[in-house]
């Protein structure tokens, strides 16, 4: 079963489950190279903001998601090839530098990149501080940034939990960011200046309380594509 297929079906399922309110669509490009940065409240969004866009969006995923053993192991690889993630190795201290590498190829490719710009799910449901990985990825790639808030999926499937639940799900897209707009700027600061617009127009859309701390990763938390 292939990606379009594997979409439509769960498509299908997420409409009528959980009626989600999808908003904003016009923002996001339909072809060439864009940057989707989200707020992240659950493992689900990988999935819910792909079923929400009417193109592909790839997420990274660590690499050992890939070759799990097991019946359990060979589902949860059949998920992430279904849902088109790209491999991530975890070997070292240049983890963050090989993701952003991975998440650059994609938009060579013109493909539509989904980041996390808090590096991590917000465990305690505030919307942190982001890094600057995102920055660095529209300044390198030239790709426009969409804006992404998703609510209530921390509803759907709380952090720590396996267990789907009917709860209303809402995705609203924002105007992009141009990293043009910052091109004449210091590297650094143009990082940082991406990132907080960014941020900030999410905190727009989102009724998150806003922190301005990062947010602290986990050892065992699923690979996002960011920076410090």
């Amino acid at each position: 079963m292939g990606y379009t297929l594997a979409r439509w079906i769960v498509g299908v399922v997420f409409r009528v489950v959980w009626r989600p309110r999808i908003e904003g669509l016009e923002h996001v490009p339909r072809t060439g190279a864009v940057i989707i940065a989200s707020n992240h409240l659950s493992f689900i969004d990988s999935v819910v903001i792909p079923l929400a866009v009417p193109r592909r969006v790839r997420f990274l995923a660590k690499a050992e998601y890939f070759t799990g053993r097991g019946l359990r192991g060979r589902g949860v690889a059949l998920f992430f090839r279904l849902i088109d993630a790209v491999p991530v190795e975890r070997t070292g201290n240049r983890d963050s530098m090989r993701s952003l590498e991975s998440a650059l190829q994609v938009l060579r490719d013109d493909h539509a990149f989904g980041i996390y710009p808090e590096g991590t799910r917000s465990r305690d449901g505030r919307l942190y501080r982001g890094r600057t990985g995102v920055g660095w990825l529209a300044l390198t790639s030239g790709a426009p940034v969409v804006p992404v808030a998703v609510t209530g999926t921390d509803a759907v499937q709380p952090v720590g939990s396996r267990r789907l639940r009917v709860h209303p799900v809402r995705v609203r897209f924002g105007p992009p960011v141009y990293p043009a707009a910052y091109a004449g700027l210091p590297a650094g600061r143009a990082r940082r200046e991406i990132t907080d617009e960014v941020m900030a127009r999410i905190g727009a859309m989102s009724p998150q309380q806003t922190v301005d701390a990062y947010n602290e990763r986990p050892a065992t938390d699923e690979v996002d594509a960011n920076t410090v």
